[in-house]
């Protein structure tokens, strides 16, 4: 597998690469890949931390796992690649309650790298699954290894807007000092919870601006 993370994520991690439950994730998850088709691709499992260094974030949005729907994923939450088309459900919801708070048009493809380069670090719980078997990954050690991301940020960072959205990100909110960073909840993006008035009217994107630009930071073009 061909694995890479980002230098400055390296330096935040380096004790938790050495813990048990790291090593017995690694030899689950090269054992999967050997054996299974997951996704993403081995060189994107860890995308979220190559494209948004530590010193460079100022958003964190929390998914679950991977799309397992193979050509989808690749190591960003709620992104898919360029050519995916129609885009997934949750990721439509998203663009429009952007379009709803800030007038922003839908934009042309799904990909959300354009956040990453800005600082918005799209991390979910779980970096890997089996394809076609949504959570076939949890309770492996991706929980305990993304919490301690999210705690990371939490510590070592200051003016950090969190978005949590649905029952499993909200779990984070323990990890998260809030008492120096921002922290908005709301339901999930999926059909299931948007449907039912959880999701839409969050005003999430325009909050997060608004709180990056009173902190003296540059806010985020969604």
């Amino acid at each position: 597998m061909n694995v890479k993370i980002e230098s400055s994520w390296k330096k935040q991690l380096a004790d938790e690469f050495e813990k048990a439950y790291f090593v017995d994730l690694v030899n689950f998850i090269k054992n999967e890949y050997q054996n299974q088709l997951c996704l993403p691709k081995g060189k994107d499992i860890f995308n979220a931390l190559d494209q948004t260094p530590f010193e460079k974030v100022k958003v964190v949005i929390m998914g679950q796992d991977p799309y397992p729907t193979p050509g989808h994923a690749h190591g960003l939450c709620f992104s898919v690649q360029e050519h995916v088309k129609p885009l997934p459900p949750s990721l439509i919801n998203i663009f429009k309650e952007i379009q709803t708070d800030l007038g922003l048009n839908i934009p042309p493809n799904g990909s959300l790298i354009r956040w990453a380069k800005q600082g918005v670090l799209l991390l979910n719980a779980v970096l890997t699954v089996r394809a076609g078997q949504p959570r076939s990954h949890q309770g492996k050690g991706w929980e305990v290894f993304t919490n301690q991301i999210i705690k990371t940020i939490s510590d070592n960072k200051e003016n950090v807007v969190f978005m949590l959205w649905g029952g499993d990100a909200k779990k984070k909110i323990n990890l998260i000092d809030s008492s120096k960073h921002l922290i908005l909840t709301s339901g999930h993006p999926s059909p299931l919870s948007a449907n039912r008035g959880y999701w839409f009217g969050n005003k999430h994107f325009s909050k997060a601006n608004n709180f990056l630009q009173s902190k003296g930071l540059e806010k985020i073009n969604w």
